[in-house]
């Protein structure tokens, strides 16, 4: 009777050549790497794009002063950038209403500021399906547009009413302010819930403020942004 005990330890202890892959485990692996490869260019590629996008909201681009026979007048110009959600909502048939506000102060070291020039005006910003056209409102006066981007363009460039030169001392400094925003209280009433909650209606340029010196200002015939 043979004893095959001593083969079976001889077999366990010689190293046995590895199976080679099977080709299905080759070409999944090859894939990942295929796939981890692209991920990584995509997000380089992402890394360097991305920022050429512009951010959602209202920024201001320029704000000045401007001084003429009536007196003077501030204005200001906003880069204007939709949400998404807003946008739809305007292409549907929902009309968007934005305030420019101007503030104009001087300052008093003894008290509080005094308040020279306070105003704001509505601009509504609607589109007609119909006639496929954009339209920008202000009271009675209106203006079509066959584009939203030359719609946007007017909407961006806001002034305020004229400010009397009696009420701004030559050698003063004022602190002048502009402001757009998004009239929320003038969506529709499940829009404005959902304006309370989220930031798809976000749509504020937040206060703005630059000096202004009257001596300069007549000097120059207006006074930009400091």
């Amino acid at each position: 009777m043979t004893d095959n005990r001593g083969q079976r330890t001889e077999d366990r202890g010689r190293k046995h050549p590895a199976a080679p892959p099977r080709p299905g485990h080759v070409a999944r692996t090859y894939f990942a790497h295929c796939m981890r490869s692209v991920l990584v260019v995509l997000c380089l590629l992402s890394s360097v794009f991305c920022p050429l996008v512009a951010a959602e909201g209202i920024s201001v681009n320029k704000a000045e002063v401007r001084l003429d026979e009536g007196g003077y007048q501030l204005s200001a110009s906003y880069d204007i950038n939709l949400t998404f959600v807003a946008q739809q909502a305007l292409t549907r048939g929902i009309p968007l209403y934005f305030v420019g506000e101007f503030l104009l102060t001087r300052s008093r070291w003894y008290w509080l500021d005094e308040e020279i020039f306070q105003g704001g005006q509505t601009v509504k910003l609607s589109y007609n399906m119909l006639t496929r056209q954009y339209r920008i409102s202000r009271g009675s006066l209106f203006q079509n547009f066959a584009s939203f981007e030359d719609a946007l363009n007017i909407l961006a460039r806001q002034s305020s009413a004229t400010i009397p030169a009696e009420l701004m001392k030559k050698d003063g400094n004022y602190m002048a302010a502009a402001r757009l925003r998004l009239d929320i209280a003038q969506l529709p009433l499940p829009l404005q819930v959902n304006a309370l909650t989220g930031k798809d209606w976000a749509l504020n340029s937040g206060w703005y403020r630059w000096v202004i010196r009257p001596v300069e200002t007549a000097e120059r015939g207006e006074g930009k942004a400091e």
